[in-house]
């Protein structure tokens, strides 16, 4: 017999009391209808204009049940990750490959980009099997240069989250407080809050060095040659490997990939969906896949 414990679901679904509003929906609908049997009744009586409304009517009431059937049976989902594990051992579980996208350092702020790259690569999941893919198609240094330093602070906030099972993983927010808070509660105990101090002020310095940059335009990573003179609207490929798991460790960093596709002014680069469409092709390529449907 199964144990009871691999046995339990993933995901409950929990149907939502809706008596009160279907009890209007439906004196609606009795309402449409009795509307549309007065205007057939009186059709013959006034002519094209009854035709009409008539025509007008039910359509609109065709419509209205359209979007009352998805409205109809309301459901919540209760998911429960962490039966996941006791489902599928550690080493079938899939490869997952995670993408970001964004277009402008102005309209969208690296520090945002950081953030959410940050919680992606702070997902509780075998980090081996873990990769973050963002594609900037504004061509922009600091963006990059934004999430090669996120990368060295990641190091330490990956490890940090695993260790103590820290339930809110993007940074802004988990530091947003001064409460120390774990999965399982307010830790109080004096190693986890040195740790948590230590950790916010890696965190504030990051935020610092990233909005710095912004202001003053200060950026000098190693290999940021490959923007000079680059045109925004007019440059080959950069795709740039941040960081690779290359030992294939459970609990280190998952690999974090920059790319910002080709652009040329007489092609069209399709915008978002362009962008996702070079994102899915480059996880080809790193997952050496032969094929791509």
């Amino acid at each position: 017999m199964a144990n009871a414990t691999t046995s339990l679901p993933l995901f409950e679904k929990i149907p939502r009391k809706n008596t009160i509003q279907r009890g209007f929906d439906i004196i609606i609908f009795f309402l449409l209808l009795l509307l549309l049997i007065y205007r057939l009744y009186f059709l013959n009586r006034y002519g094209f204009t009854w035709i009409l409304a008539f025509l007008c009517e039910s359509w609109f009431t065709f419509t209205w049940v359209l979007v009352i059937s998805t409205k109809w049976t309301l459901v919540d989902y209760s998911t429960y990750p962490d039966r996941l594990l006791q489902r599928v051992p550690e080493v079938e579980l899939p490869s997952v490959d995670m993408f970001v996208t964004t277009a402008d350092p102005v309209l969208e702020p690296p520090i945002i980009t950081v953030n959410t790259v940050l919680s992606l690569l702070a997902v509780d999941y075998p980090s081996h099997k873990l990769a973050c893919y963002v594609s900037d198609d504004g061509c922009s240094p600091l963006t990059y240069y934004s999430l090669v330093e996120a990368s060295k602070f990641a190091k330490l906030w990956v490890p940090f989250c695993n260790k103590y099972n820290v339930q809110v993983r993007a940074p802004f927010r988990y530091f947003s407080g001064d409460d120390f808070t774990t999965a399982s509660g307010s830790d109080t105990s004096s190693n986890f809050q040195q740790e948590w101090k230590r950790m916010k002020d890696e965190y504030e310095q990051l935020s610092a060095k990233i909005e710095d940059a912004v202001q003053n335009h200060n950026i000098v990573p190693c290999d940021s040659t490959v923007f000079s003179e680059i045109d925004r609207k007019n440059h080959p490929t950069i795709l740039k490997v941040i960081w690779e798991n290359k030992e294939g460790l459970l609990d280190g960093l998952p690999g974090l990939v920059y790319i910002s596709r080709e652009k040329r002014p007489n092609h069209s680069h399709h915008y978002k969906a362009g962008a996702m469409n070079v994102l899915v092709r480059c996880f080809f390529r790193q997952r050496n896949f032969k094929s791509l449907i």
